[in-house]
């Protein structure tokens, strides 16, 4: 059963990927940004591919004639919904963003809509209001979802709200074959990139003490990662057996190796990130700068994980929508824990 697909908020096509990985036909992507917009197109070349601005006012006249839609995706402006962001000041009108699958649901009246985003949208106070309009036509399950339990080797935190038509979807859960994955699976072998002493009078002495602690805990010879823009408590860097922390749009990983037992220490490169969103090899990455590329998969989903929700569309459990209409009625009654 092939799910003719539209890619709302498409991005570098990340959630196209998982779909397609599950059967889904592919016809549109829609992005604001010019290289988000090429990354999809080369990676989905018989899909339409459109950079547009979408807003509340938005018709089916931005994407034209693209037929019959099964399923919509959209992963709508997440950065002014993220705590990431501090006490800077939000703006309103990302966060509404989210709104805009409104129009496309009324008017293409798919089976399936798939809308991500991140946790903290349910703080938002147009979050219950967005659900409520969706049940008007869904049943709609909220779920939050960890990618590395998906054999993601990132540790990802989603909310997917995930909304079929006929009945209420299944929660969705990793295959118990699934094989967990660390920093380590992503790496490229030592020596493929240029690395350079670790300690230089150039290095920041943040950087110098970041590495220190972490020699400190694991002794000399051992590879780690540093971590930048974020303070935590594991000490600003973390070990390779465990999966990476959350991958974001700034390039913000550096990996201390050792050679002659002397550590040097680089940035992880693109090729290593892709891999950290679960994304194959055959997926391209060819336009804009390596800082584009990066937050290209920064501000994607994680392959696996969709490709597992929309397999998980053919196996909900038939529910007729008049007798669980009553079930559906909590906004937040269906979340799920991670995974």
């Amino acid at each position: 059963m092939s799910l003719r697909t539209l890619d709302m908020f498409c991005g570098g096509g990340g959630s196209s990927w998982g779909a397609k990985a599950a059967g889904a036909e592919i016809v549109c992507g829609v992005d604001a940004w010019q290289v988000a917009r090429d990354t999809f197109a080369e990676n989905f070349p018989t899909a339409k591919a459109l950079c547009a601005t979408l807003d509340g006012r938005s018709t089916k006249k931005v994407v034209g004639d693209i037929g019959h839609v099964d399923l919509i995706l959209a992963s709508p402006e997440c950065t002014n919904h993220t705590w990431a962001k501090g006490n800077a000041k939000r703006d309103e009108g990302s966060k509404r963003t989210a709104r805009f699958i409104l129009n496309y649901a009324k008017t293409y009246k798919p089976r399936w809509i798939v809308l991500e985003n991140v946790i903290s949208m349910k703080a938002w106070d147009g979050y219950h209001p967005l659900i409520e309009e969706l049940k008007r036509e869904y049943f709609v399950l909220p779920q939050v979802i960890d990618a590395s339990t998906f054999g993601v080797a990132q540790t990802r935190r989603r909310l997917f709200l995930i909304c079929d038509r006929k009945q209420m979807p299944n929660a969705v859960t990793p295959h118990r074959k699934v094989q967990r994955k660390t920093a380590k699976d992503i790496l490229d072998p030592q020596g493929t990139w240029k690395a350079g002493l670790l300690r230089t009078d150039e290095r920041a002495q943040a950087t110098l003490d970041r590495a220190n602690r972490a020699i400190a805990e694991l002794g000399r010879g051992v590879p780690f990662l540093i971590v930048y823009y974020g303070s935590d408590g594991s000490g600003g860097w973390q070990p390779l057996d465990r999966a990476l922390r959350t991958l974001t749009t700034l390039d913000r990983f550096g990996l201390v190796e050792w050679d002659d037992m002397k550590p040097t220490l680089r940035m992880l490169q693109v090729t290593e990130l892709r891999r950290a969103m679960g994304f194959t090899d055959a997926y391209k990455l060819n336009h804009g700068s390596r800082r584009d590329k990066i937050r290209v998969l920064g501000n994607g989903v994680c392959p696996p994980v969709m490709e597992a929700i929309v397999r998980s569309l053919h196996t909900s459990p038939k529910t007729e929508l008049k007798e669980s209409r009553r079930s559906n009625s909590g906004a937040d009654a269906q979340v799920q824990p991670d995974g």
